[in-house]
This record gives C-alpha cells, structure tokens and sequence, in this order.
C-alpha cells in the first residue's frame, strides 16, 4: 500500500487526485467527491453501467493510499455477508471443550461461557464492520458496489452505518468509527433506491462521457493506441450511442475494444475489424445482428471521416 495522502483541499485538487489515476472526471463529479470528502458525508453514484463509477472508489483508494473494502451487492446479501457473523464452528468447539473441563471439575458458570463464546475472538468481520475500525493508513474507503441489486431490507440496514457510522450488535454493543470511512455507494438504476438512504448521501450521476472526455479517457487508458484509432473508435461509439439498443456500450467496453484493435495491430478502424469484434462492444446477439454488416459500415465512415478532418488527413482503411 502507497504512503497515506491527505484529503484533496479543492475541487481542482480533487481533479489531479483522479488525473494522477488515470481518472478522467467531469467538474460536476468532482465537485461532489469533494464535498463528500470535506464534510464526511456518503457520496451516492448513479448512473448507466460502465460509466465508471466503481473506479471512483477505486482510484480514491489507490490515490490516497487507503485500503479499499469492497462490498458487492446481489440479491439476497445479508447481514452475515455484509457485517459480522459468528464464528458457530468455532463456539460448538469452545462449549466441547468447556464440557470437558467441567468432567474434570473445571466447570464455567453459564455467565462466563457466554461471555466467552460471544467475545471479538469469535467474530468474523465483513467489509460494514471493518471498514469502523480504524486503520494506521486512516479510514479506509468502503466501496457499497451495485446497491440496486439487493432487496430492500437490505438498504434499512444501511442508515445506522451510512448516517452514524456504527454498527449494532447485539451481544457485543456498538461499534462505532473513531473517524468515518470514506463511503461511495453506486446504483445501475435497476430499480429506485429508498429515499431514506439517499437522503444520507451526497448524490451525483455519471453519465456517459462526451467524445471530447471519451477521447482523453481513451488515450489516458489506452496509450499504445494511434490518435487516429482513439478518434474513430470515440465517433463510432458516440454514433452507436444514439441508436435503439438493447444495451449501449459503456466507458468499459469502449477502452475494451480499443485495447482489442491495438491487439489486432490496428492504427485505424476498418470494416473487417469492426464486424470483427463487435462482440467486445456489444454483449446482446440482438444488438450484433442488427449493427454487423452495412450499418457498422456506415458508422464506421462517419467515424473516419470526421476524424480525417479533425486530423487534417483523409479518412482511410487500415490494413
């Protein structure tokens, strides 16, 4: 792990933190990471997948040099899987063995077995939990990925953690962070989170890049490629942005593909490697069906032509 930084003093500051991570960030992104940053408060992040949003908690980490705790939601995740449980293996064995010292006249009273088997040495901490304890690094950042996809039950549990930044248990009290961790929460927008947790957050949404952001994001990411690829690539997917698809491709699969033709030594996008490899910018057979062929191609001009005249060249095919 890196030497520990301080928090970022400004927006601008907060910019060249991401920058140093190969992150490319809008003001408005910025801005709210900032203020997240500044008064201790949760930062909420929506929007479609693969605009890079878990890479913001990513790089944060990395940038700051704190351990980054990583809670994956899915459908059906539970207190044991997202904050403690008991180690049960470990217990039944302590009361074997306290049953056998008691054969031995070496009984517990009943206090002190339970006080025993309830102890931190028989707690398995998850990510909530561990991300209260403090850290020689300083408070971690605690990454809640996917939020959408859990149930809802699930987000009531979260306002002890994300509004007071402390855990209830039962048999041990509460725990509660000496300072706060450094929270991002993010959501696909598969179904509308509960106001109540919101209300907690700061709240930004990241949207699908522009082509001039896609551009820098491309040739921060991936810098083997020609300008002339970045530039084809960012036009065809800003076009592809505008049909009816089942699913747009993302900042993820964008870089994907680019590292793809780079891989296929291309310096320009041509027919043949677009139909190619559609299936690394696009994940629906529906969607590739529709686009291989005469409409690819004709994105697949439009891209070259307008890089042409940016660059100052003629629009071309690699070979």
């Amino acid at each position: 792990m890196t030497t520990p930084r301080p928090l970022p003093g400004s927006v601008d500051d907060v910019l060249a933190l991401l920058a140093g991570g190969r992150y490319v960030a809008d003001r408005a992104l910025a801005t709210a990471l900032f203020l997240s940053l500044k008064l201790g408060r949760p930062l909420f992040l929506e929007g479609e997948v693969g605009t890079g949003k878990t890479e913001v908690a990513k790089v944060l980490a990395a940038q700051l040099g704190r351990r980054l705790l990583r809670l994956q939601c899915y459908e059906g995740l539970d207190l044991a899987s997202a904050a403690y449980e008991w180690d049960y293996p470990r217990q039944m064995l302590e009361i074997r063995v306290a049953e056998a010292a008691a054969a031995h006249g070496r009984e517990a009273t009943r206090e002190e077995l339970e006080r025993g088997l309830f102890s931190e040495r028989f707690l398995v901490k998850r990510p909530l939990l561990q991300a209260l304890e403090p850290d020689l690094s300083g408070p971690p950042v605690l990454l809640i990925d996917e939020l959408d996809r859990t149930d809802e039950p699930f987000e009531a549990f979260l306002l002890e953690v994300l509004s007071d930044f402390q855990l209830s248990i039962p048999e041990l009290g509460t725990v509660r962070a000496a300072a706060p961790p450094l929270v991002i929460v993010t959501s696909n927008r598969t179904r509308e989170v509960h106001d109540a947790l919101k209300r907690r957050c700061f709240y930004a949404w990241i949207d699908y890049p522009d082509a001039q952001r896609e551009l820098e994001i491309v040739r921060s990411k991936v810098p083997q490629a020609t300008e002339r690829l970045a530039r084809e690539v960012v036009g065809f997917v800003q076009r592809l942005r505008a049909k009816d698809l089942f699913k747009l491709p993302g900042i993820a699969e964008t870089l994907d593909w680019t590292q793809s033709l780079v891989a296929l030594d291309r310096t320009a996008l041509d027919a043949q490697a677009v139909d190619g490899t559609l299936g690394v910018l696009l994940k629906y057979q529906d969607d590739i069906a529709r686009l291989r062929g005469a409409e690819a191609e004709a994105l697949r001009q439009e891209a070259a032509t307008a890089a042409a005249a940016t660059l100052g060249g003629l629009p071309g095919s690699a070979p």
